[in-house]
């Protein structure tokens, strides 16, 4: 069957991007699991729609608007249980084959929406050695198995990283009766955000420590303890400042790696500050007809703006026929996005989300056109794990050098 679009994933991105390219052609969503809505199923603590809704949601809350917004709607047909196994792009099309009870079948769309979402890093990806006994896990999985199973995995545990996944179930293990011996960052800064930081750790009395990292797992059949180090400047740990912490469980929360194994098959450009596709405002990547969108993109901070931006890609799918992008250069950012600006096709206001490169103090963000200011903006501090959103208007035009520099200010001059 064809369908004007075909969205890859079926969590918050993919069904905001359904929805808003929902119109008098069909729409397909693609599924690996039972259930649409992705990694909020398991996401039961609040804080979700703040922006989006104007209040407080849980995880599963947030997913069950979209989700009876997709099945309301009788031009989105929905594949659950459903893998992609391969894409092609021919005469014009893109040709979807997709495994599941049902068999082996093909769809073809007009466009492609990959919403595709992260995984997270193990512990052999940050060269933890020794066993790979029970208790060993990353914290998405401890996530699913307390919010979703019902099980508790850990009664004495030691969790690895500080990002927000790693320090929500720092706080999710105590409530349920877990002892937290501490929080062990090899950085010399935490990776979360501050909100988690206090309301995860702080709050709860979970001890945070930095630039310590785990270096080896002790147990047979279940985890009996972990070997902490010191780490040096380079996350490397330093002999002889090892130290043996008895435990039943090693929860590992030390990034997020965006899904892009089918972006890659289909010979999109990735970037490599971001691991998500290059795509200009509308999302769309260096392949015609394909989009980005949500956690597959760049790993977004809330849910709010994933949704705004996979509602900007389903807006625009299939509306371009023709486009002309220019590049978006940055200094003192981690990374920005979009990378790419078509000039062709432009609104008055433009959205970009950037990091900045390192933590700061007083910054100021100035946008450039070929050298004029055309934007500014004052923080009173910037965190690399937080992402900040700027709304630009300006129109711009083909060969015009478009620059966001970020540049730490010194209090002297005020």
């Amino acid at each position: 069957m064809r369908y004007a679009a075909i969205v890859i994933g079926g969590g918050p991105a993919g069904m905001a991007a359904a929805c808003a390219a929902d119109g008098t052609k069909k729409v397909l969503i693609i599924e690996r699991e039972a259930r649409l809505g992705g990694i909020l199923k398991q996401c039961v603590h609040d804080g979700f729609g703040v922006i989006r809704f104007g209040e407080k949601l849980s995880g599963p809350e947030y997913a069950d608007r979209f989700i009876d917004e997709v099945y309301s709607r009788k031009n989105i047909d929905v594949k659950t249980l459903t893998f992609v196994t391969e894409i092609e792009k021919r005469d014009g099309y893109f040709r979807v084959t997709t495994t599941s009870g049902k068999g082996i079948e093909s769809y073809e769309g007009e466009n492609l929406i990959l919403a595709c979402g992260c995984r997270e890093r193990t512990a052999r990806q940050v060269n933890i050695h020794g066993t790979r006994p029970a208790g060993l896990m990353t914290a998405g999985t401890a996530q699913n198995l307390v919010n979703l199973q019902g099980v508790n995995p850990a009664g004495k545990c030691v969790i690895l990283g500080s990002g927000d996944i790693g320090l929500i179930m720092a706080r999710r293990l105590t409530l349920e009766g877990s002892k937290v011996i501490g929080v062990y960052e090899a950085k010399s800064a935490p990776s979360g955000l501050s909100r988690n930081l206090q309301q995860c750790l702080y709050d709860f009395g979970i001890p945070l420590h930095l630039k310590k990292t785990v270096t080896l797992v002790h147990g047979r059949d279940r985890v009996e303890g972990v070997t902490v180090a010191d780490a040096d400047d380079g996350m490397r740990p330093i002999e002889g400042t090892e130290e043996y912490i008895p435990c039943d469980a090693l929860i590992v929360s030390v990034g997020l790696i965006p899904e892009n194994e089918l972006a890659e098959k289909l010979g999109i450009i990735t970037d490599p500050k971001t691991k998500g596709p290059i795509v200009d405002q509308y999302m769309m990547t260096t392949l015609d007809g394909v989009y980005s969108v949500g956690n597959a993109l760049h790993v977004h901070d809330l849910v709010d703006y994933v949704s705004e931006v996979a509602e900007t890609a389903g807006k625009d799918a299939g509306r371009r026929k023709e486009r002309a992008t220019i590049e978006v250069g940055s200094r003192g950012l981690g990374y920005i996005v979009p990378q790419k600006v078509d000039v062709l096709n432009q609104e008055e206001y433009t959205v970009y989300y950037f990091r900045a490169a390192r933590e700061t103090g007083k910054a100021k963000l100035t946008v450039t056109v070929n050298g004029a200011e055309i934007y500014s903006k004052k923080y009173a501090s910037l965190r690399p794990p937080e992402a900040e959103r700027v709304r630009i208007k300006h129109l711009l035009k083909a060969g015009d050098e478009h620059m966001f520099v970020l540049e730490e200010e010194d209090d002297r001059k005020a």
